[in-house]
This record gives structure tokens, sequence and C-alpha cells, in this order.
């Protein structure tokens, strides 16, 4: 029988001197000659190389080791357990549900802090005993240390009687007379539920990576009930904001833990739809929002603002049993090497053998701070998060610009509520197409482009109109500009909710499974910061509000350059390692083909350039390596292969 040489693969990957093929039967010399040369010539060669030269330009050993399966989780682990199956399906679907609930939760403050419409019962110092404010002057702007003008005459008032058009009869802000000189705590109300998501995102995103996605789940939904339940006994406004603060923190640990879990649960080709399907659902919360709100009203021996907040929490009892039902994220658990958890969820054939080889790791858990150490993850994640603040910022410039100040509310009239609502449904059926056709890159260029367009129209072709075209009629432009900017403000509103949809996903796709909630939770609470401005500008009253817009629209500016430095992540499978997020950059623009062809046509002269330090004690190294193992070869081996023997050494086969 022919013994195969035992110094074979060496040879190989040394990939410096002739293939050791020879055996007992083949090898003139025998087995033990054979595998001397091998053990002389061979193995040295091979050892200086990787000792010397290592990855070093581009070049890497040859590994003919079985390829691994645990780390491709899209392309072998989760195929093997049945790709996108039923179970899967289900488990997507349960994460599915509570999005209609959050909706409810995020848009609350439009009916629980809206702004009434007042009459004074008791004025100060005036004759008159009863009257009524103008519409066009809402009292919660109103403050009592103004000058001597009719805003300082508006609040010299002890009793007003407060009406609320949204719904409900009372709300917080009637509950405890929040106007002229309380006017302020409505503000700091509205904070604390932003203030509080972004402190959760943050917190929570990193205790997502840390101990997992399903802990943050239940912890949220447990805290969600009671701080949303004692919200709605608050006994004073200063009770009212610090719950809302720690509702708004646990609603977004519940709101970031599902997004993950439902990424992570999905193949490629799945995973936008069912995003995209969760985004209709909150959409759906905000749409009946008014009706929930509308069923609250009247009710006996409660307020209507306090069976609306119980109304919008309770359904969170319904996620309790996901404490059973509920697995932990098998990615997760096999990125960051819990291989002892992760087999009792992985029930295939073909993965089990190599999960049982790896239970005696250690678990390896990473932090989003790692992420500065990198090259380009850090940077695809810093450009996001511009994405999604200048998104949720500007949004609110282009509210504001749609709102008609002069119009006058009626009961159940929700207008604005509405057409914010109608454009978010519009923008979520247009980003399934747009992403189908032009990927989530093109997508979000685009819509970007369309915000940058709306806003610089709305902030410099209006101007030109009223100074250029029609500066007699002077009714006529303010009808046409009224008109245009109703119609810009439509348009970048639609598009900015695209570009902060498309920016939050595309991060949860780039970052790598082992600090997906940290980078995802940077994303969302810029978000927030976006979001608080609208508050921000509503406590000044709306001073500063065009040099707000103007830094806005510069800023998508610079996104639409910095969106070109991004990747490409449709159709690839999720990152699961920091090596693999730093790898996953965008595709060059020429192929390694026509680099070398562009680079054949120069002609370079090399007779200057000599040899490196490193490489001329490699080339020395492996020179000396090969005259000692020649020296060792016997001459009767050399003359077998029609070798030459010369003085005392032999030369076998050329070399």
């Amino acid at each position: 029988m022919a013994k195969p040489c035992g110094y074979y693969m060496p040879c190989l990957q040394a990939q410096l001197c002739f293939s050791c093929t020879w055996s007992a039967g083949a090898a003139p010399m025998g087995d033990a000659d054979a595998c001397y040369l091998s053990a002389a010539l061979c193995k040295p060669i091979y050892s200086l190389v990787l000792t010397h030269h290592g990855p070093e330009n581009g070049f890497t050993p040859l590994d003919r080791s079985v390829p691994r399966l645990l780390p491709h989780i899209d392309a072998s682990v989760l195929p093997s357990l049945g790709g996108f199956g039923k179970h899967q399906k289900q488990l997507v679907l349960l994460t599915w549900i509570p999005a209609l609930f959050i909706g409810f939760s995020q848009f609350s403050d439009y009916f629980l802090l809206a702004q009434p419409n007042g009459t004074c019962v008791q004025p100060i110092a005036l004759n008159d005993s009863n009257w009524t404010l103008p519409y066009t002057t809402p009292p919660l702007l109103l403050r009592a240390n103004d000058t001597l003008d009719a805003d300082s005459a508006l609040c010299a008032c002890k009793e007003w009687r407060l009406e609320l058009h949204t719904g409900l009869s009372q709300n917080v802000v009637t509950k405890w007379n929040l106007v002229c000189d309380s006017a302020w705590k409505v503000h700091i109300a509205k904070f604390s539920l932003l203030v509080g998501s972004i402190f959760g995102y943050l917190a929570m995103g990193v205790m997502a990576d840390w101990y997992g996605r399903h802990p943050v789940l239940i912890l949220s939904v447990l805290f969600m009930l009671v701080f949303g339940l004692s919200v709605a006994f608050s006994v004073n406004v200063t009770m009212f904001s610090t719950l809302r603060f720690f509702e708004g923190f646990c609603l977004a640990g519940l709101a970031l833990s599902l997004y993950v879990l439902r990424i992570e649960l999905c193949l490629p080709d799945w995973r936008f739809s069912m995003t995209m399907v969760a985004s209709f659902l909150m959409v759906g919360g905000q749409l009946l929002m008014p009706g929930v709100a509308a069923l609250c009203r009247n009710w006996p021996n409660r307020d209507d603002w306090q069976v609306l907040q119980i109304v919008i929490i309770s359904p969170f009892v319904l996620m309790l049993p996901y404490v059973w039902i509920f697995p932990e994220s098998l990615r997760w658990l096999l990125a960051t090497q819990q291989y002892r958890r992760s087999k009792l969820l992985c029930v295939s054939v073909s993965v089990l053998p190599e999960l049982e080889q790896e239970l005696h790791k250690k678990p390896q858990r990473s932090c989003v701070v790692k992420m500065m150490s990198t090259r380009n993850l850090w940077k695809n994640i810093v450009v996001l998060c511009v994405n999604s603040l200048t998104g949720y910022g500007i949004h609110h410039c282009f509210a504001r610009s749609m709102m008609d100040p002069e119009a006058r509310p009626t009961a159940l009239c929700h207008a604005d509520y509405y057409t914010m609502a109608g454009i978010a449904v519009a923008t979520c059926l247009a980003v399934c197409p747009a992403v189908g056709l032009m990927g989530r890159r093109g997508g979000l260029l685009t819509f970007m482009i369309i915000t940058a367009l709306a806003s610089l129209l709305q902030l410099g072709l209006l101007n030109l109109i009223g100074k250029y075209s029609l500066r007699h009629d002077t009714v006529l432009r303010d009808s046409l500009n009224r008109k245009f900017s109703v119609a810009f403000s439509i348009i970048g509103m639609f598009s900015s909710h695209a570009v902060s949809t498309l920016s939050i996903f595309f991060c949860a796709e780039i970052t790598p499974t082992v600090i997906r909630g940290g980078g995802l939770g940077l994303v969302l609470a810029s978000a927030g910061f976006g979001m608080l401005t609208a508050p921000i500008m509503e406590l000044h009253n709306q001073k500063g509000y065009f040099l707000h817009h103007v830094i806005f629209a510069c800023c998508t500016l610079l996104c639409i350059i910095c969106l070109l430095l991004l990747p490409e992540p449709r159709g690839q499978p999720l990152p699961e390692s920091i090596a693999d997020g730093e790898t996953f950059t965008r595709q060059i623009l020429l192929h390694p083909g026509e680099q070398h062809l562009l680079l054949s046509k120069i002609d370079r002269d090399y007779s200057r350039v000599h040899d490196t330090p490193l490489h001329l004690t490699a080339t020395g190294g492996a020179t000396a390596a090969v005259a000692t193992a020649l020296a060792a070869v016997p001459a009767s081996y050399a003359l077998a292969t029609g070798g030459e023997v010369i003085g005392n050494h032999a030369l076998a086969n050329g070399v």
C-alpha cells in the first residue's frame, strides 16, 4: 500500500517547493528519504515565511481547514433550522402586536397636553365680568411678566374656563390651569417623555448588547406598566413630568428591543418588509388615537386624561407571557459565543456537531464603545446619526409651516393631526417600492435630496416671489406664498419622514450583532434630539425659527455628501462581529481587473527601487534554509530522480 507523505500539507501551504506526493511504492529511495526531504526542506521554509511575512502585502497562507458554519448565521445556521419558517413568522408576529400600543404612547402628548381655548370668568382690574380670549392668541403662550401690552392684559385673570377641542373634556393643562405664568410647565412635561426616551435608547441599547435582547424586553414591559399606570394617578404636574420621564425610558427600551429582535429573526430577503409592517402598525396607532380619546370622554369618577392614560398602558399586560413564549435571539447568542444557551435553541443535525466542539469557549460580550477603535464602522454610524437628527429636526420645521396660525379650531377637528398621520402613511407606502428599486442607500439618498430641495425652495423661492414678481399685489402675493409654503411643507414632511425611517433601518443592518443594540440606540437617540427641537421652539415662542430651519437645511446638504460613503446592505447577511462590520464597506467603482489594466498602461521605472530590510532578511533566511536542506539530501536520491552531483552537494530537480 502506498503511504502518503506526512509533510504534504506544509509543502502545499508554503507554495515554494514541489508537492511531496512520494509514497513507499512510488519513491525510488523509499518512504524515509521522501519524508526526509519534506522535513528538511519544506517545513523550515514554511515556518520562515509565516514568521517574516504573515499577511503582509496581501500574502495569506492557504487554509485547508473545514469551513465553520456557526459564524455564517444567515448562510448556514438559519437555513439549517428551517429558514424563515413558521416558527420565525410567529415570533415576528409577536413583535408586531406591541407596535400598535407603542404608537398610542408616542402620540399621547397631542391629547394629554393639548392647548385649550380659555375664557376669563373673573378678570383682574377690569370692569368686564366675563370676556373671551381671541382664538388667534392661545392662552398657553401668554406670560404675566410681559410688558404692558395685550398679552399682559389678557393674563390678568383670577379664574379661567378652559375648553378643549381634542376629544377630551379635560386634560393635564385644564386640570391644573397651566396657562400664563404656568405655561412653561407644559413644555417641561413634553420634554420629559422625549428626554426619557433619549436616555432609554442609550442605556437600554448597551444593556441589550451585554445582557441580551430578551431581558431588556421583559424589564421594559414590567416597568412600563408600573410607571405608565402611575402617571394616571399623578397629584400635580411635577409628579406627572417625573413619571413621564421614566415612562419614556421604558418605552424606548421596549421599542428598541423589539426592533432588534425583528431584524435578527429575518433572513436578508425578509428584513425590510417585516420592518415596514411594524411601521404601518405604529402609524395605525397614530390614526386611531383621536378615536380612543373620544371614547375616554366624560367618564364618571375619573378625569378624561386619567382614563386615556390607563387605556393606553393597559394593553401592555398582553406582553407579560413573552417571558415564556419569546426566546432569546439565537443570532446574538452565537455572535457572543454563548454556545451552551444556543444549544437549547439549535436542533439541527448539521450545526450540533460543531456546536458541541465550541462549548468550552467563554462568552465574549462587547460594548458599542469598541466601535471607536474601528476605521469604517464608526463613520457609518455617525453619518446615520446625523441623518436621523436632520430628518426629525427638519420635520418639525415643515410641520409648523404647514399649519395655518389663523385657523379657528372647532370641536372634533383634527385637520393638522390627520394630515401628519396621512403623510406618514403615504411615506410608508412610497418607501417600499423606492427601496425595492434603488436599494437602501439609493432610496435614502433620493429622499434626502427631495428634503433638501423642498427646504431650500421654501426658504428662497417664496422670498423671490414676493420681492420681484408681485410687489404691488400684496393679497395675491400672500395667497401664493401660503399655497407654495403648504405644498413644499407637505413634500418636505413626506421625504423627511422617509429619511428618518430609512436611517434607523440602515443602522440596524450595517451594525454588527455584538453591538447592534448600542449602535441602533445611538441613531434612535439622535432622532429623539431632532424631535426635541419642537418643544424647544415652542418654549421660546418660535423665536429663531428661521435660523433653525436654515441650519437643518444646511445639514441636509452635508448628509447628501456623506451618504455616498455608506455601503449597500440589500441582500447581504447581517454582520455578526466587529470585524465583519469593519469589512462591510461600499463597493469600489472599478473592479480589480480594471484597476490592473489602468496600471499596466503606465510605464514605470523600478530601477531605483531596492528591497526593504524586512524582505532582505526573509530572502536571505530562506536561501540559507534551502542550502542547509540541500546539503542534507543524499546524493543517491538526487541521481535517482534525474539530478546531478556537483562537488559534495546534490542538485535535485533543478533546485
